[in-house]
């Protein structure tokens, strides 16, 4: 029997998925001051995107997580009783299956170290009432390892696992608002350990006007993943709608961060929730849930190049960008998202039992 990242109070609890997301934005959307649109266009040099190949596979239902790996591509569900993780031909094809006996509770991204470990970043929470959340790898020797984290500042939930060249793991916040937080543990990652972490980020997303997601305009703010190129040299985060790219140099990802990228309209589609850079470590991969499910790849022009710290006029502004919004707005926004959430919660609870 897989051992449980984290004990459940109620499995059918465990994922309130985007269904209630959808159910709140509205409020949030009716009660908050909306920014000012951003300009639609790509203002990243991408090219026009192309479907790579289809998931067909029906263990691959909810797609959350994807990683480059050489030609091949890493992807994995969001939930399950195991964690598992699918490798992918370039024809989108199953061959091999990694797999560790761990329950997660709601995982969402996935990313690859240097030396083969595949992480698997289980920090789902949108109802937000886990006390720890939990960074699972999965090695090369077919172990697997567990390692249960803390945020200084209560519950969040968390879609993005960003793994820096030198080991160390960041989890980007999903907020409804935009204001996404990046968290780092405190310490190197111990099986059976529980480390806090230290928020070293608040990224300020703003509305861009690209169309798509489940969740209307909403998903524009709302980062559903992240990747780091196998190079070490880029860093990026998406949201349902949009895609965002940062130079990175040596490990400093929060640094990276706190820069401005350059930002890519996405296709729309359903629900996209993953990212990762292709085997150029340029290209950007692009994949979501439900079946079949396109893995989109977006090609990368000359101008991506990492360049020295200086004034990018053709990026978008993300970072440093924190809304407008009043602490009394703000706590109303809160309160009323987390009725919804709760009353939510409690009709599917009792259509289950």
């Amino acid at each position: 029997m897989p051992a449980p990242a984290e004990p459940p109070p109620d499995r059918a609890a465990r994922r309130l998925r985007s269904g209630g997301a959808a159910f709140a934005v509205p409020f949030v959307l009716l009660l908050s001051p909306a920014p000012a649109l951003a300009d639609t266009t790509a203002s990243a040099p991408f090219g026009a995107a192309v479907t790579r190949c289809e998931i067909t596979d029906p263990r691959l239902p909810e797609l959350s997580g994807l990683a480059g790996a050489g030609e091949s591509m890493l992807a994995m569900n969001d939930g399950g009783e195991r964690a598992q993780v699918f490798v992918l031909d370039g024809a989108c094809a199953v061959g091999d299956v990694r797999s560790g006996a761990v329950d997660p509770y709601d995982p969402e991204d996935l990313a690859l170290g240097a030396d083969g470990t595949l992480w698997v970043a289980d920090t789902g929470d949108n109802a937000q009432n886990r006390e720890t959340v939990a960074l699972i790898s999965l090695r090369t020797d077919g172990s697997s390892t567990l390692t249960r984290l803390t945020y200084p500042d209560g519950p969040h939930d968390a879609e993005a696992l960003l793994l820096a060249p030198d080991g160390t793991p960041y989890l980007v916040t999903k907020e409804v608002l935009g204001a996404s937080g990046v968290y780092r543990p405190d310490g190197p990652l111990t099986d059976g350990a529980t480390l806090g972490m230290t928020k070293v980020l608040q990224l300020g997303l703003t509305l861009t006007g690209t169309p798509g997601g489940p969740v209307g305009r909403a998903g524009q703010l709302m980062v559903t993943g992240g990747a780091v190129s196998a190079d070490g040299q880029r860093v990026a985060l998406r949201t349902y709608t949009d895609a965002y790219v940062w130079p990175l140099s040596g490990s400093d990802v929060a640094g990276a961060l706190a820069g401005e990228p350059v930002r890519v309209a996405l296709p729309d589609s359903p629900q996209g929730e993953a990212i990762a850079f292709a085997a150029n470590n340029r290209d950007l991969l692009l994949a979501g849930e439900g079946l079949p499910s396109p893995v989109t790849l977006v090609p990368a022009g000359a101008d991506t190049a990492p360049t020295a710290a200086g004034p990018r006029s053709s990026a978008a502004p993300v970072a440093g960008l924190v809304r407008d919004v009043s602490p009394w707005t703000a706590g109303v926004i809160a309160a009323v998202v987390a009725t919804v959430l709760v009353w939510l919660g409690g009709k599917l609870r009792r259509r289950r039992e």
